[in-house]
C-alpha cells in the first residue's frame, strides 16, 4: 500500500484542511483529489503527514491554512483553530476559543470543537467545556499537560 494510501485510511478519508470527504478514486491531479500533507510548512517541525484534497493543499502554501469555523454555529470571535491547536500541542492546559450569547449555542460549538480536533490534531485528546461568566457562555478547550 502507498503513503497516500496509509495515510488516508488512517484520516478516513476527510481532508484535515476543509474537513470534507475526498474521493479515492479522484486524480491526483484534480483540486478534489487526494494528496499527503504535514499540518506546516515548517521543515524542521516533526509533523505526521496529513490527508489533504490538492486544491487545498496547493492552497495552504501560498496562504496560512485557516480552519473555519461552520457558518451554523454562533460563535463571537472565534479564536484562529490552527493556533489554538499548536498551542495546547506544545503547552497543554486550557484555552478560552469563543464567547456564545446562549448556552445552546455553546454546547453545540463545543461539540463540534471536540470533534474536528479529533481529527485535526488526532493524537491530542482535547475536551471542551462551556463556562458562563458576564452573561455570555465561553468555549474553552483543555488538555493535559505536555
Amino acid at each position: 500500500m502507498s503513503l497516500l494510501d496509509d495515510v488516508a485510511e488512517r484520516d478516513g478519508w476527510r481532508c484535515w484542511v476543509c474537513d470534507e470527504a475526498v474521493d479515492p478514486d479522484e486524480s491526483v491531479n484534480d483540486p478534489r483529489g487526494p494528496s499527503v500533507d504535514s499540518r506546516t510548512a515548517d521543515r524542521k517541525a516533526n509533523v505526521a503527514e496529513r490527508l489533504a484534497h490538492r486544491g487545498c493543499n496547493s492552497r495552504k502554501g501560498a496562504v496560512k491554512v485557516v480552519i473555519a469555523w461552520p457558518e451554523r454555529l454562533y460563535v463571537v470571535e472565534p479564536a484562529p483553530l490552527i493556533t489554538v491547536a499548536a498551542r495546547l500541542e506544545r503547552k497543554g492546559g486550557r484555552e478560552m476559543v469563543g464567547r456564545c450569547p446562549t448556552k445552546r449555542d455553546a454546547q453545540e460549538a463545543a461539540d463540534w470543537l471536540v470533534d474536528r480536533f479529533s481529527r485535526l490534531v488526532p493524537e491530542l485528546p482535547v475536551t471542551a467545556a462551556v463556562e458562563a461568566g458576564g452573561g455570555q457562555f465561553l468555549l474553552v478547550l483543555s488538555t493535559g499537560r505536555r
